[in-house]
């Protein structure tokens, strides 16, 4: 939450200074918001989106379900070298009682192997060893909100089949993670589906999203892009809701996605 206030104040050119003067209270209160050492009530939040000038909706509705987590800081603050986006998500997916996913090149992050993840992040990025194992690390304790006592995380997902077919790793990774994938879609939380390439064309072929939804908040939407993580407003989380289950229509029954993820294993 910090992490994304700032990068408003800076945007909009604006000190501490400043924005200390407009809420009436001292710079280094704005600081200690900054720096997530302070929960935030949702009026003064609201405050600072006035004075920043954001009216984008969704990322307002985001923001408010950020501040809902108060004081509590997320297990993901272990990892401070994370980026602010990433950080941003993972906060509000630790929130979420649902996730609706829809991936069309990778294995869903909640549903990765650690091989799997450390070959993608080798292939994809050109951080250090070091920064690649604080993501393996992360994206594991991610994980653990699937398994979770009070109230485990409910994931649908629908994968394209070329998540299944495109070897990441090697062959040895790829099993192991299709295994794993298919043990997975057996879960009482978990529902697994892939949009087979019979299937022809089909909504939702512009990329990979996922749908948030959350008990006392408006549902987010994220997706990802080359240019950065977008966010769509509020009233386009109900169309993405709607690509979303036209793919689960359009794909393979959990049962019969299972099978095709096996027989790619062996």
């Amino acid at each position: 939450m910090g992490k994304q206030l700032r990068e408003l104040r800076e945007k909009a050119r604006l000190t501490t200074e400043d924005v200390g003067l407009q809420l009436d209270c001292s710079p280094s209160t704005i600081s200690r918001m900054e720096g997530g050492k302070v929960g935030i009530r949702r009026s003064t939040l609201e405050r600072l989106l006035q004075i920043y000038e954001v009216t984008d909706q969704g990322q307002i509705d985001t923001l408010i379900v950020l501040a809902r987590q108060g004081k509590t800081r997320g297990w993901f603050a272990r990892y401070g070298d994370l980026p602010a986006s990433y950080s941003r998500y993972i906060g509000l997916e630790s929130s979420a009682i649902e996730m609706r996913d829809y991936e069309a090149l990778v294995v869903p992050g909640m549903l990765q192997t650690e091989e799997y993840t450390r070959a993608l992040l080798a292939a994809s990025t050109t951080e250090s060893e070091d920064a690649v194992e604080a993501h393996v690390k992360a994206r594991r304790e991610r994980q653990n909100l699937l398994s979770r006592a009070d109230q485990p995380l409910q994931l649908i997902t629908v994968l394209d089949e070329s998540v299944i077919r495109r070897s990441i790793g090697g062959p040895d990774v790829m099993r192991s993670q299709l295994k794993h994938l298919a043990d997975m879609g057996r879960a009482r939380n978990v529902t697994v589906q892939v949009l087979p390439f019979s299937g022809g064309a089909y909504a939702g072929m512009a990329g990979s999203f996922a749908i948030l939804k959350f008990q006392d908040a408006p549902s987010v939407v994220y997706a990802e892009a080359m240019t950065g993580d977008i966010y769509p407003a509020a009233d386009d989380v109900q169309r993405y809701a709607d690509v979303f289950e036209n793919l689960r229509a359009a794909a393979l029954s959990p049962l019969e996605s299972i099978k095709m993820i096996e027989d790619s294993a062996n």
